[in-house]
């Protein structure tokens, strides 16, 4: 005879899902961390450039490793020499958190200019089918590429940290919601 424990209800991934007050906890503790990233976003958006920064070493250091490791899988040059760039962008950061805020945020502004002119071609291209969304969301795109690009090196100064804060609050609301959701009732 089998038996089954439905103690847990069980998502799509197979994993037990959290529990209510564990949802409820981490969704108050992301709002609360996002509102003070918003109270000052100059702060944060150093804080950001730093943990790049050490991320992009990281990465660089396990590139080169990586690379030495399977030698035999060809682009063992171009490995180790996107490692060692990457170890350099992570020093740059680090070094000069400020300059590579400003260097970050116009990255994203040009990256998000391009992919909004992009995307609204294709939502052109693909009117019939839909495309409206696409050019929608293309047009956005392009819109905050010129808020950031016009405004810059201003923006420099502001923008990852509000980017972070925007996310950490709405990750802590998406929590929030998922803690209010109704409990499956066992079969």
């Amino acid at each position: 005879m089998t038996t089954y424990d439905h103690s847990a209800p069980m998502g799509a991934t197979g994993l037990p899902q959290p529990s209510r007050w564990v949802c409820v906890l981490l969704g108050l503790f992301m709002v609360f961390t996002g509102l003070m990233v918003l109270g000052d976003v100059a702060f944060f958006t150093v804080i950001s450039a730093l943990f790049i920064g050490w991320m992009a070493i990281a990465t660089g250091a396990f590139e080169i490793f990586h690379a030495f490791w399977t030698k035999g899988w060809g682009g063992f040059v171009w490995q180790v020499v996107l490692g060692v760039l990457y170890i350099a962008f992570g020093i740059v950061l680090i070094s000069q958190p400020l300059t590579g805020a400003l260097l970050l945020t116009y990255a994203l502004g040009v990256a998000l200019l391009v992919s909004g002119i992009v995307r609204m071609l294709i939502g052109i291209g693909r009117w019939q089918q839909g495309g409206g969304i696409m050019l929608a969301s293309g047009l956005f795109g392009v819109l905050a590429g010129l808020v950031i690009l016009t405004g810059f090196p201003m923006t420099g100064l502001w923008v990852l940290g509000m980017l972070l804060g925007i996310d950490l609050l709405s990750h802590g609301i998406g929590w929030l919601t998922f803690a209010w959701r109704p409990v499956a009732a066992a079969t």
